[in-house]
């Protein structure tokens, strides 16, 4: 099922401004992949922007609330695949209210009618209900992928929805949900002849499942090449999955426990060891020294290796690095240490992507983790580094500029120091000169996390979207950049007994479809008392 061909044609003669042959202009479309690049040539003139309207079939949405599904559906009328994004990113650290919005049904509705043959959707940090999986799941008869990403609102009931109904599906991806874990069951409700899957990511559900449901559709879908399974599975369970799947490119392990007999060791080994096109690994739950080596048969190959959920020493990380020549992407805990660090940046030359989380974020007392010397070890060895993510307990002025001064093809540099506000430790300065020398030297940056700055309102209707906490900005700062920048949504979101003059945070981004009507109470806009 597809779009109309005579309402298109009609559409096209109606507006037609010059004898450019429509068939000729979708061709030289169709080979653009950049978003970017069909948006330039969308503005040419009228015929480019109606051909590309009626050519593209994906369309990616920053902000659910920039634009309305109504008016996506009038300048897109063919999309096939939709990746959506809702609440700011820093409701990932529970800055944003539970309940501030961004629910993703109002979108299904529209796209149910307007995109029936709706294959793809992608969405982060959505809302999204059992009932709005289960109206996806029985209205979009060719759906395919599914993707979501740091969303909340659902349970397993809805995922088994979605294993119901799309017959036709190859992505099922859950990762970091606030989900409602209800049971392990729905593995059980994918058909008996089905075989399409060929991305699976539970990885981030906490109960268990149901294995023989798991290993069953593992063995029947020989497509598969994404398989990251939750702590659940044991590594005797994962051996199996390994023997059923060889396959795979990419694999989130269960928990490394329990202990496992020589026999159960050998197997383990002889079942990676068959694994030769894997070049990504995560997951490594209770990860021990002691099991480590069993993966170092696919570590060679290794581009990603994501140690997030893995509480690694500074030895235990050492010795799995330097089996892992190839790595691009690296995602660690801070219980690496600094010592950790120094092993990234004598053992990772080709690494381009460093993320360093927190092991616990909201203990101000513990005295580990990692600091500039670990950064700026890293910036030694890792000359391609490109992007980072580091939180840090500590941070100097010099050891930034020297950090970019090693890596100056930075496009991403998110630096958090753990105490919002603290300056340079050794000079007692603020971090000013630090991120100076971030914008200065690295001419290719696309984005910069700061501790945050309001000034320049100038400048503000050039960004997607400014997001301000812990910060000096006063109500009536708002209503002003509110009133002198129309294009603009100011939300202001307050908390119990706070000062009402003060904004406690700010979210600012552009719209083309105006204020929101959904706001709770706690947020605050032009249309509800801003």
């Amino acid at each position: 099922m597809g779009p109309n061909p005579k309402m298109k044609r009609e559409f096209l003669d109606s507006t037609r401004s010059s004898p450019f042959p429509d068939e000729v202009l979708e061709r030289v479309l169709s080979l653009l992949k950049s978003h970017k690049d069909r948006s330039a040539v969308s503005l040419v003139c009228k015929d480019w922007y109606n051909a590309e309207s009626w050519s593209r079939t994906h369309v990616f949405i920053g902000n659910c609330y920039s634009v309305s599904p109504e008016i996506v559906a009038r300048r897109f009328p063919i999309i096939k695949s939709v990746t959506l994004k809702g609440k700011p990113r820093f409701s990932d650290f529970n800055l944003v209210p539970e309940n501030w919005g961004a629910d993703v049904h109002p979108w299904l509705v529209v796209f149910a009618t307007k995109y029936p043959f709706l294959e793809e959707l992608r969405l982060k940090r959505m809302a999204v209900s059992d009932e709005s999986l289960e109206f996806l799941a029985v209205n979009f008869p060719n759906f395919k992928v599914l993707s979501l990403l740091s969303c909340d609102g659902f349970s397993t009931d809805g995922l088994a929805a979605i294993a119901t109904h799309c017959k036709s599906l190859t992505q099922l991806d859950i990762q970091e949900n606030g989900i409602d874990d209800k049971s392990g069951g729905w593995l059980s409700c994918f058909p008996e002849n089905f075989t399409s899957l060929e991305v699976l990511n539970f990885a981030n559900l906490n109960t268990d499942v149901n294995f023989d449901a798991l290993e069953r559709l593992v063995s029947r879908c020989k497509s598969l090449k994404v398989l990251k399974v939750n702590k659940s599975i044991s590594l005797e369970h994962l051996q199996r999955l390994l023997v059923c799947a060889p396959q795979l490119t990419e694999l989130g392990t269960g928990s490394f426990t329990p202990e496992l007999t020589t026999r159960q060791y050998a197997e383990l080994e002889s079942a990676f060891n068959q694994c030769k096109n894997l070049n990504t690994l995560s997951g490594l739950w209770e990860a021990t020294a002691l099991y480590l080596p069993v993966l170092y048969p696919v570590c060679s190959n290794l581009t990603f290796l994501n140690l997030s959920y893995t509480f690694l020493q500074s030895l235990e990380l050492a010795s799995l690095l330097r089996q892992c020549p190839r790595l691009r992407r690296l995602w660690v805990l801070d219980t690496v240490g600094d010592k950790g660090l120094e092993a990234v940046g004598s053992n990772c030359p080709l690494l381009e992507e460093l993320r360093v989380f927190p092991a616990d974020p909201f203990d101000e007392e513990i005295i580990h983790g990692v600091t500039e010397a670990g950064f700026v070890a890293v910036s030694y060895g890792c000359r391609r580094l490109h992007y980072v993510l580091y939180f840090c307990r500590q941070m100097t002025n010099a050891a930034v500029a020297t950090i970019v001064q090693n890596c100056p093809d930075f496009t991403h540099f998110r630096l958090c120091i753990m105490n919002p506000g603290q300056p340079d430790y050794l000079t007692n300065e603020p971090m000013d000169e630090a991120f100076g020398a971030v914008v200065r030297t690295c001419t290719k940056l696309q984005r910069l996390s700061v501790s945050a700055l309001l000034s320049g309102l100038e400048k503000y209707e050039s960004m997607r979207s400014l997001w301000m906490s812990a910060c000096n900005v006063t109500m009536n700062g708002c209503r002003l950049l509110a009133r002198e920048m129309p294009r603009l949504n100011v939300e202001v979101m307050k908390e119990d007994g706070s000062d009402d003059s003060q904004a406690d945070k700010v979210y600012v981004y552009r719209s083309v479809a105006g204020p929101r009507r959904d706001a709770p109470p706690c947020v605050l806009t032009t249309l509800s008392g801003l």
